[in-house]
């Protein structure tokens, strides 16, 4: 059985101990303030670290060492009133994990009218304190900077603010993202299509930004898979295309069995190696054993994208990446690259051949037959679909010159429209730039000529799973 490793999100106040005597009740009311945010923390899936109200250095040390204990992936910094740096940076530095400041003050204003009638001295500062959570944000801002400590922030009211709670969410997805690429096994079956330059990429990069696995495949090891698959195995494959896909009449209920059979030895072999993702290409040249087994491929990849185990042609290590992040997301992730352009709607064809995200599809997937696999080997049923209309945004996972990893994002929309009924995923975009605009700017960052795209506008989390994973983020629109 695969372990199970929740996502595990550290949080921590921050006060000044001197204050407790001096201001009755302070503590008490800060400590409600916490518990508010406690709340808004949870969830399914999340597990929750809270140490309370850390107000010394000694305390800073103790739950440095119990945050790096529970193994948190994330910590949320609450900053409920004034606190030393020094009580802060303990923690931080011995739990080494993305830190995010919760810059959070209880309401949109102090009633300066009421404040300024109390008349107690006393009570109108440790009032004032309880309102002052932007004021120590500067020093820890300071001295993590100095420190060498990447921080975040999010600024705003304690309650009753969407755009903190926007943010909120958003960091924990970006987290769970995050989560999910570190303990992802990332199968790997074949080689590069030759002559591809674009698509080559340094594992050992992609491991040590993501955290990853990567599981190399032999061809063989699937196409001794298929020989064991039964006849009743393919049958119930071949009526699961038929629920999952528009099959046309021309398909051959032959070449509807070949890839049901290679298609349950795919989901063998996922299972067998616990896979999350798999990016493959062979030609089988030579061996036709090897060659039926690629040539029938795509249906069963299809589904297993759909699955959330995205495929990726071509050993496109890169765009796995990004497909598996966009399905992270929840936004699908289907792997394509640029057409043709329609100068006179303004709008870039996109699409590939090979497995689609048929979740993420307009109406029903259709599977088509083709006599030929435009510069592969063999034949068989591809996919036909268009992603969803609507909002879209494509994400490439760009390897730079100095072979540093970065996020090139572009937000758009899928729009209707004819398209190249090819037996290939097609669809039509549009982009606020324009379409020639886009392109140019696109290409400006020198990404692989492949990318992901899914749906709805995931930009904003995008950018948060990039600064957690300290990769550059560049967003053309």
């Amino acid at each position: 059985m695969r372990p199970s490793y929740p996502l595990k999100v550290g949080l921590f106040g921050i006060g000044l101990e001197a204050y407790w005597p001096q201001f009755k009740g302070l503590k008490r009311r800060l400590l409600g303030y916490l518990r508010l945010v406690e709340q808004r923390l949870q969830r399914p899936g999340v597990e929750l670290v809270s140490l309370g109200l850390v107000d010394t250095p000694e305390k800073a040390l103790a739950a440095g060492h119990q945050f790096r204990q529970a193994d948190v992936d994330v910590l949320f910094l609450y900053v409920t009133t004034y606190a030393l740096s020094s009580t802060v940076l303990p923690v931080v530095q011995r739990a080494r994990v993305p830190v995010i400041i919760l810059n959070l003050q209880p309401g949109d204003a102090l009633d300066y009218a009421w404040f300024n009638q109390l008349g107690d001295r006393t009570r109108m500062t440790g009032e004032w304190l309880a309102w002052c959570s932007a004021c120590p944000v500067p020093e820890m801002a300071n001295v993590f900077k100095r420190a060498g400590i990447r921080f975040h922030q999010i600024t705003g009211r304690l309650t009753g603010d969407p755009a903190v709670e926007r943010e909120l969410e958003e960091w924990l997805e970006a987290a769970r993202v995050a989560h999910i690429l570190a303990h992802n096994r990332v199968g790997l079956m074949g080689h590069y299509y030759g002559g591809m330059l674009d698509i080559a990429s340094d594992l050992t990069t992609h491991c040590a930004c993501f955290g990853n696995h990567f599981e190399h495949l032999e061809v063989d090891e699937l196409s001794a898979l298929r020989r064991s698959v039964t006849a009743r195995q393919i049958q119930r494959r071949v009526a699961e295309f038929h629920q999952h896909f528009d099959i046309e009449p021309d398909c051959p209920p032959a070449e509807l069995e070949r890839a049901a059979r290679t298609s349950v030895a795919l989901d063998q072999l996922v299972a067998r190696h616990r896979l999350g993702a798999l990016a493959y290409y062979y030609m089988g040249s030579g061996n036709p054993e090897n060659e039926d087994a690629i040539s029938s491929i795509i249906l069963g990849n299809s589904l297993l994208t759909a699955r959330g185990v995205p495929v990726a042609g071509e050993y496109e290590v890169k765009n796995v990446q990004a497909m598996k992040i966009m399905d992270a997301f929840g936004a699908g992730g289907s792997f394509t690259e640029y057409y043709a352009v329609d100068y006179r709607d303004d709008v870039v064809l996109m699409g590939h051949d090979g497995p689609g995200h048929i979740a993420i599809a307009e109406g029903k997937t259709r599977v088509r037959p083709l006599r030929v696999y435009h510069g592969k080997v063999g034949r068989g049923l591809s996919v036909e679909m268009s992603v969803r209309h609507g909002p879209v945004t494509l994400l490439s996972v760009v390897e730079d010159g100095a072979g540093r990893l970065k996020f090139l994002i572009a937000e758009g929309e899928s729009v209707a429209g004819p398209i190249l009924e090819i037996g290939n995923t097609n669809s039509r975009y549009r982009f606020s730039l324009g379409a020639r605009r886009f392109m140019e700017a696109w290409n400006a960052h020198g990404p692989a000529h492949h990318c992901a795209v899914g749906v709805g506008h995931l930009a904003s989390k995008l950018e948060k799973l990039g600064r957690l994973l300290d990769l550059e983020v560049a967003k053309v629109c």
